[in-house]
């Protein structure tokens, strides 16, 4: 029988707490993990909205946020802080899920402590370190220091190897946000915010890094643009609390009928909008994972993706933060129908609903050295 191991869950932003929140119920069934939550709340109140969700609470708040701060501040605040906590916890293995500062540097900190690390979404690449920023290079340093790999497709698992990485360390799982949608999207909520049933929902989302400053407002233009020459359709953009993207945001696109601004909405809030959704802009990683498993329509406003998959199955486009091709991709889904019941297939290439499982037997076997029952 397995002895109880100590499993540090790190969790620092919004998409991080809806891809570990499966992982982290999952430990705590199990007979052999005592399990401990350290939120960074390197986003502060986006993830305090899913961890309510889910009904996880942490059990250290490091409430490591300050408005707009530096990666380096960010860095060197972590670092301490993380150092510190290994030394008071002594986990048996940590887990984090990602690709954000706050995933890196509890990997590095783990190497410098030589506490084993669990990389939940390892082996994504876009090839370039630049882009997206700093994300690319944040995964490759994460990537190099694990010491398990928990891959959501084999596409990942190839990036892995060709990097060096032992393939008895790498695990094929499939992504876990695709287990978290599939547990919110049975209890469907309702969305009060005076969205026209009678018009086409398009959904807006829109915050990385590299688009901040022009290619931004290359976006904002778009939208607004869309909206002028379409009175079938109506946008939805939950706004990112980042000065960078509120102030542009509310300059270029308040005031219009058919573009509702509002608050970020909470995960299940956020599911039932997409379901309801006819099309979705976004810069997101997740969505691009999420949106194709309910048969919508994805635009991404970047020129690379670390999700070919979805790209390679046809029903998740990369437009860029570019004027001309976000307002051609969008009216191409809205007036050809054919078009749109290309992309609006329900393809999911990132899983089955069961990645979780797959890493709690993985981590069984790290542990035993041998397969889990």
């Amino acid at each position: 029988m397995l002895s109880k191991k100590r499993i540090l869950c790190v969790v620092g932003t919004r998409p991080e707490a809806i891809k570990m929140a499966p992982v982290i119920l999952a430990l705590k069934d199990t007979s052999w993990a005592q399990v401990r939550i350290l939120a960074t709340a390197q986003h502060r109140e986006l993830l305090d909205q899913v961890l309510a969700l889910f009904g996880i609470k942490p059990d250290i708040d490091l409430n490591i946020m300050q408005s707009n701060q530096s990666l380096a501040e960010l860095t060197g605040r972590l670092a301490i802080a993380l150092q510190d906590i290994m030394v008071n916890e002594k986990p048996d293995m940590v887990l984090a899920q990602g690709d954000t500062t706050t995933v890196m540097m509890t990997a590095l900190i783990c190497f410098y402590r030589q506490v084993p690390f669990g990389h939940v979404e390892a082996g994504l690449r876009t090839g370039n370190r630049l882009f997206p920023f700093p994300e690319e290079a944040n995964r490759v340093i994460t990537g190099y220091l694990s010491h398990l790999h928990f891959a959501p497709t084999e596409t990942a698992r190839v990036n892995l190897l060709k990097e060096g990485v032992s393939d008895d360390s790498i695990i094929v799982t499939g992504n876990t946000v695709i287990d978290s949608l599939f547990l919110t999207i049975r209890k469907p909520v309702p969305l009060d915010l005076g969205l026209d049933k009678t018009k086409r929902l398009i959904l807006v989302t829109a915050h990385r890094r590299e688009n901040f400053g022009s290619p931004f407002r290359e976006i904002c233009r778009a939208i607004r643009e869309l909206a002028e020459r379409n009175p079938d359709i109506q946008f939805l953009y939950p706004l990112h609390p980042n000065p960078n993207i509120t102030d542009v945001a509310q300059e270029i696109l308040s005031g219009h009928s058919r573009i509702v601004l509002c608050e970020p909405l909470n995960y299940a809030e956020f599911v039932s909008a997409m379901n309801q959704a006819y099309i979705l802009l976004t810069d997101s990683g997740g969505i691009q994972e999420e949106a194709p498993a309910l048969a919508k329509p994805v635009l991404v406003l970047r020129d690379e993706t670390e999700r070919p998959e979805a790209v390679e199955a046809g029903v998740v486009n990369l437009v860029g933060p570019n004027y001309e091709r976000i307002i051609t991709a969008t009216e191409r889904l809205l007036n050809d129908e054919k078009s749109y019941r290309e992309m609006a297939r329900g393809v999911t290439p990132y899983g089955d609903g069961h990645a979780a499982e797959r890493i709690i037997k993985a981590m069984q076997k790290f542990f035993t050295g041998r397969p889990a029952a």
